[in-house]
């Protein structure tokens, strides 16, 4: 199969994963490993987290109706705690890898799952942050942000979005993810999906499928 397409998601994908940031704080908090997670997997389409993601409610209201949520499963957690976590740093073999899949003439695209917080579509905490993460967006030649379209991954109408902005077919498109649901609707479009646990693994199977060889940076 012949791909002239890889659509990358940003967090957990380009950056390190914010589940990580998430469990770190769980920790400090003395919450259950995991909780975020499990509050934002209950009612998926309608909850805080989606509410957020869709621009719905502003980081205020998120705060206060997370926090209504993590109490109602009897812990004590605010929304502008989860906030504060949102934002990875850089994997330098990712941006690498970009780099490479250009200078060899392949279109790339982002679709990101983000909140209206922070600066840029990285959600980042601080102007360094933020500038580090604007350098690493210009590789894509079009970025889908659910806080700005109203639409959030896994309904398919984000992914046919990146298709119809590429002007390219599913089946021309390679998509990552750090998330199986989110890549299960690019699978049946037609895309070849690669779900990532680390950055060394999403390279290597993405060299797999595109016969290209990328260096690993062990993160």
């Amino acid at each position: 199969m012949t791909f002239n397409t890889v659509i990358f998601d940003f967090g957990g994908v380009v950056t390190t994963s914010p589940f990580e940031a998430f469990n770190r704080m769980e920790a400090t908090r003395g919450l259950p490993k995991d909780f975020v997670r499990s509050v934002n997997a209950r009612n998926p389409d309608d909850n805080a987290w989606a509410k957020f993601e869709r621009a719905e409610c502003d980081a205020a209201e998120f705060d206060a109706l997370f926090a209504a949520e993590a109490r109602a499963l009897g812990q004590e957690l605010d929304g502008a705690s989860v906030i504060a976590c949102l934002s990875g740093d850089i994997r330098p073999a990712m941006a690498a890898a970009l780099d490479v899949l250009k200078s060899k003439g392949f279109a790339l695209g982002c679709i990101t799952n983000n909140v209206p917080t922070g600066k840029g579509a990285g959600m980042a905490g601080s102007d360094e942050k933020a500038a580090a993460i604007a350098a690493v967006m210009e590789r894509f030649d079009h970025i889908i942000e659910s806080s700005k379209v109203g639409v959030r991954k896994p309904d398919p109408r984000i992914y046919a979005m990146m298709c119809a902005a590429l002007a390219v077919a599913p089946s021309q498109c390679i998509y990552l993810d750090d998330l199986g649901i989110n890549c299960k609707p690019a699978a049946a479009m037609g895309m070849a999906a690669i779900k990532v646990t680390s950055g060394d693994q999403a390279l290597h199977d993405l060299g797999v499928l595109l016969a290209l060889t990328f260096t690993p940076l062990g993160v």
